[in-house]
């Protein structure tokens, strides 16, 4: 049987929804991909600097959502590498992918262009061999750089080349504005990501809906080769 493993994130700060948790490893389970499995971990405790240095599960510090905001390479490469290393046990005819939700798509994307360049921020090689990412409602830390990252190295162009990507943003978002998304897709493509997917949705917060996971679940099943199985 073919796999597709996807990890989702929950965080006490920034993920507080009207209807449901769009990371919860039950509604990922209802979907109808019944040959993917997910694993979903939960993030560390650890202050973070948008919220005063409150303690609360955090992928990585925040210090603030805009473009020139500090991005905190030590703890993206800490957790980029610490999902690597849950899905590194798969087998190795299994499509590993990762996707994730606000903080957790941030991750996932960064995890894209460590998959890219072959290595994390601080140089350590880069273990997984993705197949696909998916970020919902979420950015791309280290945007303004990426693009000079990935050109000087064939094997970077080559294999963000090969990566299917798919964003997803509620236009009425108020804790990551969908420009930030939108950015997030235009700086792939102008990184030499070929398969890149923007979709933003009208009227949707931060938060998930039924026809935004409809369409994760169609784009999966084309991406990973699902359909009619």
């Amino acid at each position: 049987m073919m796999f597709f493993t996807v990890f989702s994130v929950v965080t006490e700060n920034a993920i507080k929804f009207e209807h449901f948790n769009p990371c919860s490893s039950q509604l990922l389970e209802s979907l109808p991909l019944p040959n993917i499995k997910w694993i979903c971990p939960t993030a560390p405790t650890r202050p973070v600097a948008i919220l005063g240095g409150f303690p609360c599960t955090a992928w990585f510090d925040v210090g603030e959502l805009s473009e020139d905001g500090p991005d905190d390479w030590e703890g993206l490469d800490a957790s980029a590498a610490h999902i690597a290393n849950l899905l590194s046990t798969e087998p190795a005819d299994v499509k590993v992918g990762i996707g994730g939700f606000s903080m957790g798509a941030a991750i996932a994307l960064y995890s894209s262009t460590c998959f890219a360049m072959g290595r994390y921020g601080n140089g350590i090689p880069y273990p997984l061999n993705l197949r696909t990412v998916v970020g919902l409602s979420g950015w791309l830390p280290g945007s303004r750089s990426l693009r000079n990252k990935i050109e000087v190295s064939h094997e970077a162009r080559r294999r963000a080349a090969s990566l299917p990507i798919l964003l997803c943003h509620g236009i009425s978002d108020d804790v990551v504005l969908c420009k930030y998304g939108e950015k997030s897709a235009q700086s792939l493509c102008s990184a030499g990501f070929r398969y890149v997917a923007f979709k933003s949705y009208d009227g949707l917060g931060h938060y998930t809906v039924p026809r935004e996971m409809d369409e994760v679940c169609t784009w999966l099943s084309s991406r990973l080769g699902l359909e009619g199985i």
